[in-house]
């Protein structure tokens, strides 16, 4: 029987654990029977044992491992862990490979899908997140998924091939084993960086190229080891608590772009009007997708607070961060933002209540705000798509791909994706 049933009997843990599945369900990030299965069966806090069970039990990403004083694994938020496992589509007596085990709770979460008559498969480059993992897997009744220590990048060719591929890890490029690891009529998903921003895709093999049949929105760390890219994040001012993020390198005079932020700032409306989740989720990845000059404001709390930086967006009332995107240029950075520095949090922005998107200028370079304007209007025009209206077709480096009119195409080490919206 899967899971430790002396411990799931405990009545105030089980309350909290199916209150978690029933969250998921009422906020429609569980649909498959199966899916809902999986999480009411296997209960997470087995694959947290160090953790209180009222914090096991809500839905946030628990980071597990940190490095330099950053998390390098965690055990990742249930909401998208339910999106990622309806996108992949299991069923009974499938083969499955994970990379990036973390605790272990996503993989039983997939072997208790595919039954007995499967297969699962979880890879982690460091060896005390793998005898974790396993030691979790054993405990909740699952020993029969195998834990490798191994670099993901590479897959994992002894077991192959795969009818599902999964990555539980960020990754910029789609390498050549996972192609070659997976069945022709396999799905392959993965947390993609097109360019900053992070979607989780669903691809599956059409001809000569993969095809998404999914795409969501997500944050996943990146994949560390012999397959891991740089991201472009830069430091400004003389604390670590002020970043940009870039789609690509620059070189920056950054004493200049920190004393922009710090300076007075000018407001100027775009008359487009979001919802957060258009904002963050749409708008977001249109800018990045259009524009070179992108970048990503990324402010500790404790700098508005000083009155230092001001207030930007914040997504969840806990974050310690408030960020914003925008435009980079040689003479000043404009960013999207509201009028009178509102927060955007839970407390005090309704997710289906419109408001206007302001453009926030630092710097003495007037024409960025008219081409972020111009931008945020042609958005607007397009129905507000988000990431949801996204296609993307992967090719390999190899082939000779003309791209169509309504195509943009990003080149990668392995692979050009080729990206269009289908729009509302």
């Amino acid at each position: 029987m899967d899971g430790n049933t002396n411990d799931r009997r405990r009545p105030d843990v089980e309350k909290l654990h199916q209150g978690l599945v029933d969250q998921l369900k009422s906020q429609g990030h569980i649909t498959d029977p199966l899916v809902e299965a999986a999480f009411r069966a296997v209960p997470r806090h087995l694959f947290l044992p160090d953790k209180a069970p009222e914090e096991v039990y809500r839905d946030e990403a628990i980071a597990t491992k940190f490095l330099d004083g950053s998390s390098i694994s965690a055990s990742s938020q249930p909401a998208i862990m339910a999106i990622m496992l309806e996108q992949l589509q299991l069923k009974p007596g499938l083969r499955v490979l994970e990379i990036g085990a973390g605790t272990g709770y996503n993989a039983a979460l997939m072997a208790h899908i595919v039954g007995e008559t499967g297969q699962v498969i979880t890879i982690d480059i460091d060896e005390d997140i793998v005898y974790n993992a396993r030691l979790h897997l054993v405990t909740a009744g699952f020993e029969r998924v195998q834990v490798i220590c191994a670099d993901g990048g590479a897959g994992y060719a002894h077991a192959a091939p795969y009818d599902r591929i999964i990555l539980t890890v960020g990754a910029s490029d789609i390498t050549p084993a996972w192609r070659d690891q997976m069945k022709p009529n396999g799905r392959l998903l993965l947390p993609l960086t097109l360019r900053e921003p992070q979607v989780s895709v669903a691809f599956e093999q059409v001809d000569d190229h993969l095809a998404s049949v999914s795409v969501r929105a997500c944050g996943f760390m990146m994949l560390r080891g012999a397959f891991a890219e740089p991201t472009f994040r830069v430091q400004l001012g003389p604390e670590p608590l002020l970043f940009l993020w870039l789609r690509e390198h620059r070189v920056l005079n950054t004493d200049t772009i920190y004393q922009w932020l710090t300076g007075p700032g000018r407001d100027r409306a775009t008359g487009v009007k979001v919802v957060p989740r258009e904002l963050f989720f749409g708008l977001h990845m249109w800018l990045a997708l259009h524009e070179a000059d992108y970048c990503q404001v990324i402010v500790d709390i404790s700098l508005v607070e000083r009155g230092i930086i001001p207030q930007f967006f914040q997504l969840f009332t806990a974050s310690k961060f408030t960020s914003s995107f925008g435009l980079l240029g040689d003479s000043g950075i404009c960013v999207l933002t509201r009028p009178r520095t509102q927060f955007i949090n839970e407390e005090n922005t309704s997710p289906t209540v419109p408001f206007e998107v302001y453009v926030k200028i630092f710097g003495p370079d007037e024409s960025l705000a008219a081409r972020l304007i111009e931008l945020v209007s042609a958005w607007n025009a397009a129905g507000h798509p988000t990431e949801e209206h996204l296609h993307i077709k992967a090719y390999p480096r190899a082939v000779a791909y003309i791209p169509a009119a309504n195509e943009m195409v990003i080149q990668k080490q392995w692979t050009q994706l080729a990206v269009s919206w289908e729009l509302p």
